[in-house]
């Protein structure tokens, strides 16, 4: 989609020499891999797949792929921390890249979001987002851009951080690359026209 609007001259172009960094939260680890935390992971994976890339220990405490999203440079991140303690790798790589906090896009799970919707936003409340807490405190501040990653309420009185450490089940699965895809496509847009673009193509309504 981001391919067919360039090429009909549609969107506002970002400045494509300026770099980005494009933090998924997660849990490090194959016991982690397939839970609904993980969306972060998930998106960039696609990313970094995409594109034919492998991913690079960083001496941040972080998992690193340096490419061009669209043209654009990017480095995709995946922390090696657990969730609650992503900050400090993202304000290491932050200062090693010189990458301002407005122009770092975290891809993270919402649960305030129906499974299968987006929303991107910048800055924010944490939302009791543990992973959300350690980067607006090591970034001092939540002026970074968001894609939220909607993984929906858990069901009945089920506490939430058991629900988000739960592989998506298996109606879920059946939808999921298709929803990890077009996250991946918001993040593309987002970096090559801008905020607005790209909630206007990929937001959800509520």
């Amino acid at each position: 989609m981001v391919r067919l609007l360039k090429m009909l001259g549609i969107g506002k172009t970002q400045d494509m020499t300026e770099r980005w960094l494009v933090v998924g939260l997660g849990n490090p680890g194959p016991k982690y891999a397939g839970n609904r935390h993980n969306a972060g992971f998930m998106v960039v994976d696609a990313l970094a797949a995409a594109e034919s890339e492998r991913w690079k220990v960083h001496r941040a405490n972080a998992e690193v792929v340096e490419t061009r999203l669209g043209g654009v440079p990017a480095v995709l991140v995946k922390p090696r921390t657990y969730m609650n303690l992503s900050g400090g790798p993202v304000a290491g790589l932050a200062r090693f890249y010189k990458v301002p906090p407005a122009r770092i896009v975290v891809v993270h799970d919402e649960m305030d979001i129906d499974f299968g919707a987006l929303k991107l936003k910048r800055g924010g409340g944490s939302g009791g987002h543990n992973g959300l807490k350690s980067l607006t405190a090591s970034l001092s501040g939540p002026d970074y851009l968001r894609v939220r990653f909607g993984v929906g309420r858990p069901p009945g009185r089920m506490d939430p951080a058991g629900y988000v450490l739960r592989d998506f089940a298996g109606p879920e699965r059946a939808e999921l690359e298709l929803n990890v895809e077009r996250a991946a496509d918001a993040v593309r847009t987002l970096l090559e026209e801008g905020l607005d673009r790209a909630q206007n193509i990929y937001h959800t309504a509520a």
